[in-house]
């Protein structure tokens, strides 16, 4: 009887730490402030990810700059979807809303507890008939969040050839649209010279931006290797990148990406340590 209760007691204990050991991950709800800031300002659509200008057309304008470990290690979660509840019951609607994130939020003294700053159009959606004034006066208010699937029904994934690119030396790409709860963890091109078919990998510069140097001839076709959550996958574009690609173009893969991510972690009784895991 007692080495039973030996071993009932290491049982507990072992139990004990799995359970405080267990992960903040993206599918639990994180606890946290969230500031706004125009959506014409720079803070919202430059930066970490490399959208540029192009953020502000994302989801309808509805986007967001959050802290790093959001964004994930060299911003792999660039472009990924958070729905945003806030809390404050006398100010806000219960219903939330649904942002983009395209951008790194750089926390100092005055904002180390704001996790999300949303462009004014996605903050006032979440205001109570009657109060968008009021609840902007506040410039922070106290919210939950968690990653869900972003959808693009009108838009397959693509790319835009960046500034930057220059035949046959250089080649730049932003990826745009990615889908569902998705994370792009590697990019190979391919090409066709002749009878030889040419593979290469691509190397990401930084959030959304890859780049490939000395660019094979003819068109290219990807083969992307994507992450969603603990499965992984290849994505193969269906629509390649013409031979005649022009600067600042953005083309066509042919491709969604839908896949979510299994919760398979459970999530600490209070989540609010920020961190995602991929």
């Amino acid at each position: 009887m007692a080495l039973f209760s030996v071993f009932f007691l290491l049982f507990l204990a072992s139990s004990s730490v799995t359970v405080s050991a267990a992960p903040c991950n993206p599918l639990c709800y994180h606890k946290s402030k969230a500031g706004y800031f125009p959506l014409s300002k720079t803070v919202i659509t430059s930066g970490a990810c490399g959208y540029g200008s192009l953020a502000k057309g994302f989801n309808k304008g509805y986007i967001a700059s959050g802290i790093p470990s959001l964004l994930g290690e060299k911003g792999v979660a660039c472009g990924s979807c958070l729905h945003v509840t806030c809390k404050n019951k006398t100010l806000c609607r219960g219903k939330g809303t649904v942002v983009v994130l395209t951008n790194s939020l750089k926390q100092a003294k005055n904002n180390s507890d704001t996790d999300l700053i949303l462009s004014d159009r996605a903050y006032i959606s979440m205001a109570a008939k009657g109060k968008a004034e009021e609840l902007l006066a506040l410039k922070t208010v106290e919210v939950e969040y968690i990653r869900v699937p972003c959808e693009y029904k009108s838009h397959n994934v693509s790319v835009r050839v960046d500034e930057s690119s220059k035949k046959p030396e250089r080649l730049v790409l932003t990826f745009l649209y990615q889908g569902g709860q998705t994370g792009i963890y590697m990019v190979t091109v391919y090409a066709q010279n002749n009878f030889t078919r040419i593979e290469r990998d691509m190397d990401r510069i930084y959030g959304a931006v890859w780049e490939m140097k000395e660019v094979p001839q003819g068109s290219l076709s990807f083969r992307l290797f994507v992450y969603n959550g603990y499965d992984r996958s290849f994505v193969f574009s269906n629509k390649d990148l013409p031979a005649d690609w022009k600067v600042g173009e953005i083309y066509d893969l042919g491709v969604q990406m839908n896949d979510i991510m299994d919760k398979r972690d459970g999530c600490t009784p209070n989540c609010t340590d920020g961190q995602v895991d991929q």
